[in-house]
Order: structure tokens, then sequence, then C-alpha cells
């Protein structure tokens, strides 16, 4: 069965592009449902066919795309996606997005920039997308891009409730990987017991991208179990030199939690090799064989995403999936 019909005769759908089918197939499992039959192909000058093997018309459809590595070839085929099923007469088409591609890039830092996060919004937009779905966006000020309702997933429950397993609750510090993220540090903190939160002090060259220094650390972290958050690790460098300012003030153990798993080159080495006790994203993004590290826990976000599905399906609450905070 590849659609759930309700009394009154709503229909959902879940379609997928080539950028993530793994998740995209757990997420149609955790519904109930088989995902749409798509025949996707690239042409030899790298242009993107995609058509559905089933109708669509009148259908709720929820087009699932990671937004990963090649990113700019996803975002595309996602485009595509959505096109194809606006010009196949479906009823409320939902990209779903469990990573956001160019979240990083939402204001001008300098002159002369551009705000590629809500250039991606208004393709969407223009492609015929009525809803987005997304998990822990780089700002939450994205939301604001999109002309339409936007659906904000927080991973934080499934990695506190790893993470609680894993620490003495009691001798916890939250540390936020630079002061900006200290909110979500609070967010943390009171769901591992509302230990105390430190974060680290980083100098970052804007002219100079993936690459920050972690100075100091401010907080007392002497003795403690840390869990250092962030909503993405990408080269990883970051993280690492935080563990580092961690352990030389005196951490016990450092776990590192985060989201999005970009794990771009050389991130696998030095996570690895960084001395965190353990490294835990979540399956937003596909991690590849050589991505994997002995330290790295990868826990499905499929189960979350399902369950927003479900409820935007039914007219429920999202938000009452997070306690109200979303």
């Amino acid at each position: 069965m590849t659609g759930i019909t309700s009394y009154g005769e709503k229909r959902l759908v879940v379609v997928s592009g080539r950028a993530h089918p793994a998740l995209a197939a757990d997420v149609a499992a955790e519904l109930g449902i088989e995902l749409v039959p798509t025949t996707a192909y690239d042409f030899a000058n790298g242009e993107i066919y995609i058509r559905f093997a089933e109708s669509v018309r009148g259908a709720d459809v929820f087009v699932l795309q990671s937004h990963t590595s090649p990113i700019n070839q996803w975002i595309m085929e996602h485009l595509i996606m959505v096109d194809a099923l606006k010009r196949a007469s479906a009823k409320e088409i939902t990209a779903v997005i469990p990573f956001y591609g160019y979240g990083r890039q939402d204001k001008k830092h300098r002159g002369r920039e551009p705000i590629s996060a809500r250039l991606v919004t208004d393709m969407f937009q223009t492609a015929g997308a009525d809803r987005l779905m997304s998990v822990d966006l780089h700002a939450a000020q994205t939301q604001g891009f999109f002309n339409g309702p936007v659906d904000h997933l927080w991973a934080m429950p499934i990695l506190t409730d790893y993470v609680r397993s894993r620490v003495d609750t009691s001798n916890v510090t939250v540390v936020s990987p630079d002061a900006g993220r200290i909110r979500v540090a609070e967010h943390w903190a009171a769901k591992l017991g509302g230990g105390p939160l430190a974060f680290v002090h980083k100098t970052r060259d804007i002219g100079r991208p993936n690459q920050a220094v972690a100075n100091r650390v401010v907080g007392d972290v002497e003795g403690r179990d840390c869990v250092l958050v962030d909503d993405l690790i990408d080269t990883g460098g970051t993280i690492a030199e935080a563990v580092t300012v961690l352990q030389n003030a005196g951490a016990s153990s450092v776990i590192v939690a985060a989201t999005h798993g970009v794990l771009s080159d050389p991130a696998a080495q030095r996570l690895s090799e960084c001395g965190a006790r353990e490294v835990v994203v979540t399956d937003t993004l596909p991690i590849t064989p050589d991505q994997r590290f002995d330290n790295l826990t990868v826990l499905s976000i499929a189960p979350l995403l399902a369950r927003a599905i479900r409820e935007v399906f039914d007219d429920g609450s999202v938000t009452s999936l997070f306690d109200g905070n979303a």
C-alpha cells in the first residue's frame, strides 16, 4: 500500500529522491505504507529526469530529500520533484528536508553577500511547495523566509533520551560550542537533570570558511561529564578543538551530540582522535562507510519525521510532539 486514505478521503503519500532513500524507506515503514515508485535518472549532461509511477492527484504528498553532498544536485532534484507533483495535481505538497541546504547562510555578515537560505525557500515556493518540514534549522529565523507553514522539528528528544542513558545525570555539564547556542544548551540541561552550563569561547575569521579557533571554556567543567551539543558537525575542526579545551580544563569525559552529521573530510579522523568518549548524531544525512569511526553512534530520525508527517496529515499539532516548545 503506497498511501493512507482517511474517512474524508484524504490520501497521504510519501515520495523520495535519491539523496537518502534509506531514511525515506524507514519513514514510510513507520507510517505503515510504501514509497510511491519513482523513475529518476540523469541525462548525459547532468540534467535530472523525474516521473512518479502512480497517480498523486488530490493527495497530500510529502516529498523527502535531505540535502547531502553533492548538495546542489540534490536540491535541484528536490525542486524538480515538487514541480512534477504540482503538475500532477497533488492537493498539498510538503517538502520534507531533514537537513536544509544552505541553512548556514541565513544573514549577511558583510556587504555584497547573498542570503542563500532565503533563496532556497524562494525556489521551493516557486516550484510549488505548500509547506516545508525540516529538523534543527541552523537558524530558527529561516522559518520566516517561507511564505507558508514551516514545521521546525527538534531532534533533541531523541538525542537526550540516548545521552541520558550514557551519563551520570547528577554530574553533567552541558556545553555549548559557542555563546550563540546557549539557549539550546539550556534546553539540553533541563532534559538532563538541570545541571550547570558552560560554553567554549571561540573566534572565527568570516573570510575563511570551516575554520574557527576554540580559546577557552567559560564555566565549571572540572571533574564533570561534559555533553558538548551542536546542530551540525561539518569538518569537525571546531568540535575537536572544543573537546581538547574541555579536557585541558579538567573535564572527566566528553560526549559530543549533534543533529546533523555532515562529516566532510577529514571529520572522521579528527573526531576519532580528539578524545571524545562518544560522538552521537542522527541519520538526517546518510553516513557513508568512510565517514564512520569506532566511537560514532547514529540514531534514527525516522520515528520523529513519521510522527510529524502524520500530525500534519491529520490536522493535528506538531508542536505537541515537543512539549509545546517547537
